[in-house]
C-alpha cells in the first residue's frame, strides 16, 4: 500500500455516485488539512463504463456547486483493489455485500463500510443506501450530492482518528 491513507468509493458503474463522492471527499480532506496524507479515488463493481468520464449530470451538479476537478476515468474495483485501499465506501447494500464477498479475508472485508453510515443525521429508518440517480433526472443527482455531502464530515473525522 501507499504511504497515503487511501479511501475508495464504490458504486455500480463509477460514473455517478462514486465520482461525486470522490470529489467531495477529496475537498473535505483538503479543507481538514489532511489532503497530503489522504488519497481518494473511486471505482465501480461493474466493467461497463471502464475508461468513461462521469455522467454529464454528475459533472453538472458538481460544477454548478462550484467544484473544480479533472476529467474522470471510470475503473472497476477488483479483488486486488483491496491492497490499495484502507477504507472502502460502498454506495449501497448491494455493493457492500458484493465487496465483502470479493474480499479474500475478514481483515480486508472489514475495510468495507456503507458511505451513508458516516452521516450522523441519517434517517431514523436506517436506510443507508445512496439511491442511484442514473435513471432519474437532475433532481436525483442533486439529492445524491446532498446525501454525500452530509456524510463527508463523518468520513473525514473517521479517517482523522485512523491516522492519529
Amino acid at each position: 500500500m501507499s504511504d497515503l491513507y487511501t479511501v475508495t468509493v464504490v458504486c455500480t458503474g463509477n460514473i455517478c455516485r462514486s465520482p461525486i463522492a470522490e470529489v467531495l471527499l477529496r475537498e473535505g480532506f483538503e479543507e481538514a488539512g489532511l489532503g497530503e496524507r489522504v488519497q481518494v479515488n473511486s471505482a465501480g463493481t461493474g466493467h461497463w463504463h471502464i475508461g468513461s468520464d462521469m455522467d454529464h449530470r454528475a459533472r453538472a451538479v458538481l460544477t454548478n456547486a462550484g467544484h473544480v476537478f479533472p476529467v474522470h476515468s471510470a475503473r472497476q474495483f477488483v479483488a486486488e483493489s483491496f491492497q490499495e485501499s484502507d477504507l472502502i465506501l460502498a454506495a449501497d447494500q448491494g455493493h457492500y455485500k458484493e465487496l465483502r464477498t470479493l474480499a479474500r479475508s475478514e481483515d480486508l472485508a472489514a475495510r468495507v463500510h456503507l458511505l451513508l453510515s458516516f452521516d450522523p443525521d441519517n434517517p431514523a429508518d436506517g436506510n443507508l443506501n445512496l439511491a442511484d440517480p442514473y435513471y432519474g433526472d437532475d433532481r436525483d443527482f442533486s439529492l445524491t450530492y446532498e446525501a454525500v455531502a452530509a456524510a463527508v464530515p463523518g468520513v473525514v473525522e473517521y479517517v482523522r482518528r485512523q491516522l492519529a
